[in-house]
């Protein structure tokens, strides 16, 4: 009779199959490139964010290099804050929140499911979707993700839409309507091969 341990006991690889497993360990400069990344978003972040409350304070010079950053152009020189300067603006740095949560997404779900681990399991602050994300999961919630920082890029095009041309204007909504078509199909693809997995289960 064979006791618990054996049964639990992991069976040895072959040097070969273990040499090939063990590559996965590559990736990790990848997400760790993608760490450093992401600690370049939140310095533009508060720059921007400094930038837009010393504008608020009435200092032109980060007037000006907000006006720089969004792309902003007017007919008629600007001597202070205005509504679509601001819109502009706190769009961008919700940009880079969305943009900044989809690298947390890659990092720590890419992690998980390619390299190794984690072992959050009980710990307090352990994402929702991260106690059921796998290779498919993964793809839709990015596509998802992606979907959401294109609707903020649009959103800020049109608000600043008479300083792009008309062609540019419908590139970005054409765009967008594919991103939107992808994530569908992504999701229905996922759907389908759950169903004939399921399906081929029982």
């Amino acid at each position: 009779m064979t006791s618990p341990e054996s049964t639990t006991k992991r069976a040895k690889l072959r040097p070969i199959p273990s040499f090939i497993f063990a590559s996965r360990w590559l990736q990790l400069p990848l997400y760790i490139g993608l760490i450093a990344a992401q600690g370049v978003y939140v310095f533009h972040f508060w720059l921007e964010l400094v930038h837009l409350l010393e504008a608020a304070f009435g200092s032109q010079t980060a007037l000006q290099a907000l006006v720089t950053s969004i792309g902003y152009k007017s007919d008629v020189p600007v001597p202070a804050l205005n509504e679509t300067i601001i819109m502009l603006v706190v769009l961008a740095l919700i940009d880079v929140v969305m943009i900044s949560n989809l690298l947390i997404m890659v990092i720590v779900g890419g992690y998980e499911t390619f390299v190794s681990r984690m072992d959050l399991d009980g710990h307090p602050d352990q994402p929702e979707w991260l106690s059921h994300v796998n290779a498919s999961v993964l793809k839709v919630k990015l596509a998802t993700a992606i979907i959401g920082i294109s609707s903020i890029h649009l959103l800020k095009t049109f608000i600043n839409a008479a300083n792009y041309d008309e062609k540019v204007l419908i590139a970005q909504t054409a765009i967008h309507i594919t991103f939107l078509f992808s994530a569908i199909a992504i999701a229905y693809t996922d759907k389908l091969l759950n169903s004939s997995h399921q399906n081929t289960s029982h």
